[in-house]
């Protein structure tokens, strides 16, 4: 596969003209506690290393301690650091709530050794993931309430205390008689007392703490699976959305960019089409059949069915038809024409199917679907032809909201399989954020349309039918 050129990814603030009215996509946010020293951190560290295709970020507990006073500084050996008002947990939440709604924010840096916050604060973007990770993380029910997830860690007290002694002596500076004392005097009376309780909580308890690998990498499939579901997924079962990568997020930050050039915008059009092609596809039924292969050796697999044709929607349809005549060698296409201008709204101005739709399986082509109007017409169309409304699947590069509702309440039955749904429709319905007019920006016919060797009737492209 073709490497993207490089993108800045950074996350910039938001200025166009929709920037205020558009919904902010909620992170998924997951809460590990545990005692001191269980392995939290390693098993934060352990997903984020696995979540490669996504933004995580790890804030922790530690970094919201109140600085002790001067009176407190003077006894610090006395100081319980383990309890629930060691932290500031207003300002926890107050910076959660930023980085939910899509505002950076700066954390304090606390520093063990000196007992106070460092000049310099870390800044926060917001992200995919947020892993909340600290002993009373699951203590206050408002932080909990920010959490899709809650994991405990739970590892032996022993080994706990062993870890701790070899972190405090080496990397804060402290002598084993303090950290014993300490120990004895806060720590286990603390753990006992506030941070077990807390167990209860807990979606996830992690036996054996990071050495658990099988409990982790059952969380890193769940979570992988939440993260690709969108809300409307959740609603509608018959809706997909592919899993997205930093691969398909990069392809969609070009084509959407308006100063993309024209041979850009087709050549990441038609690599995100191909991958919605090929996950429409998977949707297919399909038998088992067993094969001999050339060593000899029998090997199990399937075989889809057979019987299917695609019929796009003229005129932005049509640039989904290479990769599916890619994909299915020789495969019928039809094709439908639906005027959405008047007062009389969608109008059926010409269709051309194959005699035998209705016995097949039918891929729907139309690269967006905005208000879900042609949409609607054409699927009554083909029904009307017969064609079963479960044998369509719906193949589209982007939604809106308000499309899929319009198709999924009136054909439960059909599948929609797309790559991103996107915010919302404007007054003019035309998506929001959306790539403008897709079919004027692929086949080169808007007015902006200006290099030399790129038009309609360009072999690269194709004479559009």
């Amino acid at each position: 596969m073709d490497s993207l050129p490089e993108l800045d990814l950074s996350l910039q603030s938001n200025s166009g003209p929709h920037s205020s009215t558009l919904p902010h996509k909620q992170p998924f946010v997951i809460g590990v506690a545990g005692g001191t020293a269980s392995g939290k951190t390693t098993v934060c560290n352990m997903i984020i290393s696995q979540l490669h295709d996504q933004r995580v970020v790890l804030v922790n507990q530690d970094s919201f301690y109140h600085p002790p006073s001067v009176e407190k500084l003077k006894k610090i050996h006395e100081y319980n650091f383990d309890h629930p008002d060691a932290f500031d947990t207003e300002l926890l939440l107050s910076c959660m709530e930023k980085l939910k709604n899509g505002e950076a924010v700066s954390i304090p840096n606390y520093n063990f050794k000196g007992h106070k916050r460092s000049e310099q604060a870390r800044q926060i973007n917001p992200s995919d993931v947020f892993i909340l990770e600290g002993i009373l993380i699951l203590h206050d029910p408002r932080v909990r309430g920010l959490m899709n997830m809650k994991i405990f860690v739970d590892s032996d007290s022993d080994v706990r205390l062993s870890r701790r002694i070899q972190r405090d002596t080496v990397e804060r500076g402290r002598n084993i008689e303090n950290v014993l004392d300490q120990y004895a005097r806060s720590v286990k009376p603390s753990f006992e007392e506030f941070i077990l309780p807390t167990k209860k909580y807990a979606d996830i308890i992690i036996p054996r703490g990071a050495d658990n690998d099988v409990a982790i990498d059952l969380i890193v499939q769940n979570i992988c699976t939440k993260l690709g579901q969108h809300d409307l997924c959740k609603i509608y079962s018959n809706v997909f959305v592919i899993f997205s990568t930093f691969q398909i997020r990069g392809m969609h930050t070009l084509i959407r960019d308006v100063k993309t050039t024209k041979h850009d915008f087709v050549f990441y059009s038609d690599r995100l089409i191909r991958l919605v092609v090929e996950h429409g596809l998977g949707h297919l039924p399909f038998t088992e059949k067993q094969i001999i292969t050339p060593t000899g050796a029998v090997y199990t697999g399937v075989v889809f069915c057979k019987r299917l044709c695609g019929v796009s929607i003229i005129r932005s349809g049509e640039s989904m038809e290479n990769a599916l005549r890619a994909c299915c060698k020789g495969i019928k296409i039809g094709k439908i024409l639906i005027h959405g201008e008047g007062s009389n709204g969608r109008q059926l101005i010409y269709e051309k199917l194959p005699k035998d739709i209705s016995s097949r399986h039918v891929l729907l082509l139309d690269p967006i679907l905005a208000s879900g109007n042609s949409a609607v017409k054409a699927i009554s169309l083909l029904i009307s032809k017969g064609v079963p409304e479960s044998n369509i699947i719906f193949l589209n590069l982007i939604a809106a909201p308000q499309g899929v509702h319009a198709v999924c309440k009136k054909f439960p039955m059909l599948k929609i399989v797309t790559s991103e749904i996107d915010a919302s429709l404007d007054d003019h319905l035309r998506v929001i954020p959306g790539m403008g007019e897709f079919g004027d920006r692929y086949f080169c016919t808007d007015n902006g349309c200006t290099t030399p060797d790129f038009h309609p009737t360009s072999p690269f492209l194709g004479t559009p039918k």
